[in-house]
């Protein structure tokens, strides 16, 4: 049996000094970097109805921490910002009847969220996440908004060496309209894709009959990567309308980014379809960087998540994993020693006002004091900075 007192649950960690005064530092600026765009922080409960999340396409209850209330209501620990936030949006009462020539609702937070052993955490069960969300535009220039934030948010974080991967749910679901499958081999031929996995999609394309043009479309998507030419070398595969919107949506967006001076994070994927229980609609994407196998970033355009609450209301938005970030900056060898204390001060009897003034004094400065305690000596103070690193010591006898 375990002694609980001497551990944490399964997925849960402590977060030492040093990491900790780096995760909140970064949590600062990236307050400062959404402020300057304009958004408004939020803070919703940790707690939640269990409907919130369960609906079909949004989240799998077995992914859920579930408990209940008093009067037996399920409920569930907060599992990302974008649901409680879209939750907020439909009953914020000066949006109850959106005007369009309005500026769209911005919104962010920094919050802690609770999985059970997902990728979001990188096997975490609780992890901080930070994002945005731009409630009320249906325009790709709040798609480039919401992907440069996300970009200059691992910037800001430490991150240098950062890829996005932007896709399009419309275009897979324009080739599977055009290729006529049924929503069960929709699912499976979507999922394959997001696996990259080529063997189950020839497989299904076989048993289905499709062309051999259709097949060799849908084999190419999980590995067709790269920026225009990618654009241009599938708007002559395919026929269907909504594919055909899909790259044009992508190809504004790239060409804003390439003004912007963001292009060299990003190539298009049209490995990412979404899946089967996103709720995700339009632009997709997600950022990576070495030093940890998941996506530090995720986000994307879910137009129909609020109307689930409610009120019509395009959306996007996406969220940065601090936890991920962290673990990423640590394995590329980043430092986050938590900065030396600047002085001890000790005293003998009857010295102590003496002493106290001069810690104000140094902290007036912006300097961090230690006042000693316990009638430290004068060689007591002097072996404390030299074995915890304290910049002086200072004593008063």
């Amino acid at each position: 049996m375990i002694d609980a007192k001497f551990y944490t649950a399964d997925g849960f960690t402590d977060t030492l000094p040093g990491i900790c005064a780096f995760k909140k530092k970064t949590e600062g600026d990236l307050r400062e970097l959404f402020r300057l765009y304009g958004y408004k922080e939020i803070e919703t409960p940790g707690i939640e109805y269990l409907d919130i999340y369960s609906r079909p396409g949004f989240v799998k209850e077995e992914n859920l921490y579930k408990m209940t209330d008093q009067k037996g209501r399920l409920l569930t620990l907060r599992y990302d910002g974008t649901i409680p936030a879209a939750r907020y949006a439909a009953g914020v009462k000066e949006f109850d009847s959106f005007d369009p020539k309005l500026a769209p609702l911005r919104l962010c937070y920094i919050e802690n969220m609770y999985r059970f052993a997902e990728s979001g955490g990188g096997k975490q069960s609780e992890f901080t996440q930070a994002g945005v969300e731009l409630m009320g535009s249906a325009d790709f220039d709040a798609d480039v908004e919401v992907i440069e934030i996300a970009i200059r948010s691992a910037l800001s974080a430490g991150i240098r060496d950062l890829q996005i991967s932007i896709g399009q749910v419309r275009l897979f679901e324009g080739i599977a309209n055009e290729a006529g499958l049924d929503e069960k081999n929709r699912n499976i031929i979507r999922e394959a894709i997001s696996r990259r996995d080529t063997v189950t999609i020839e497989k299904t394309c076989d048993m289905l009959g499709l062309s051999d043009d259709m097949k060799q479309l849908l084999l190419m998507l999980p590995d067709a990567s790269g920026t225009f030419d990618v654009i241009e070398d599938l708007k002559g595969r395919v026929s269907d309308p909504q594919s055909a919107r899909a790259l044009d949506n992508l190809k504004h967006i790239l060409t804003a980014l390439e003004e912007d001076g963001f292009i060299k994070y990003v190539s298009v994927d049209a490995g990412l379809t979404g899946g089967s229980v996103d709720y995700y609609t339009g632009v997709i994407f997600k950022g990576f960087t070495y030093g940890v196998g998941f996506p530090i970033i995720s986000g994307g355009r879910y137009d129909n998540t609020v109307a689930v609450f409610g009120k019509e209301m395009e959306c996007v938005g996406f969220s940065l994993s601090l936890t991920l970030v962290l673990t990423a900056l640590m394995r590329q060898g980043v430092s986050m020693e938590e900065k030396p204390v600047d002085a001890i001060i000790g005293f003998e009897l009857g010295q102590r006002g003496k002493a106290y003034a001069e810690a104000e004094r140094l902290r007036s400065e912006g300097l961090s004091v230690i006042l000693a305690t316990d009638g430290m000596s004068k060689a007591d103070i002097e072996a404390y900075a030299k074995s915890n690193g304290v910049g002086r010591a200072v004593y008063f006898g």
